[in-house]
């Protein structure tokens, strides 16, 4: 794996958890549409280009509403982005303690002002970006991690995501988690 690959994973698992952990300001949305996709014909390019689209279309409003719409609601939202419910219909489930000990055993805590459960779909994405920025080899690697914490759940969500009908701009994200996570699964898994 060369670096300029592992600094562009990190770098989307850090974009991911931003976008799915609150709704985005203006400057995200521009941020994101002015980047410049080098191979707009890979399957990845292609959707780093209907992303870039979408954040240019998008109207700030409109997909701050979606984000509370998706994640927030009234007692919840439309989506529960929680690794133990997609995966037995229940939050702080044995995915949560699972992933609760690789954490640990990665030297990470749950810190005291944070409300979420650590497996919402962010964390999950941020840890994974902290694995791929580590020097060395960490404890738990990238592949472990990924295999143990996301690919048992990641589609279903990420499908759930894209069929939204919240905001042109999430249904994009999805099918652009979608097939980044798709790739990440074949890349670990080789």
């Amino acid at each position: 794996m060369n670096d300029e690959n592992t600094l562009w994973r990190t770098q989307t698992y850090a974009l991911l958890a931003r976008l799915l952990y609150s709704e985005p300001d203006q400057a995200l949305l521009d941020n994101i549409a002015a980047v410049e996709v080098t191979e707009p014909e890979s399957p990845m390019g292609q959707q780093w280009v209907k992303l870039i689209d979408a954040a240019k279309k998008a109207d700030l409003v409109d997909v701050q509403q979606a984000f509370q719409t998706l994640f927030i609601g009234v007692t919840h939202g439309e989506l529960i982005p929680y690794g133990s419910y997609y995966q037995t219909g229940f939050l702080m489930e044995e995915p949560l303690a699972e992933l609760r000990t690789d954490l640990a055993r990665l030297g990470l805590e749950r810190q005291e002002d944070t409300s979420e459960p650590e497996d919402h779909i962010a964390a999950v994405c941020d840890v994974m970006r902290l694995i791929l920025s580590a020097e060395g080899t960490p404890i738990v690697t990238a592949d472990e991690f990924f295999q143990r914490h996301l690919s048992p759940w990641f589609k279903s969500f990420f499908e759930d995501l894209e069929k939204s009908k919240a905001a042109h701009f999430y249904s994009v994200l999805g099918q652009f988690c979608l097939k980044f996570t798709e790739l990440e699964s074949k890349l670990l898994s080789s």
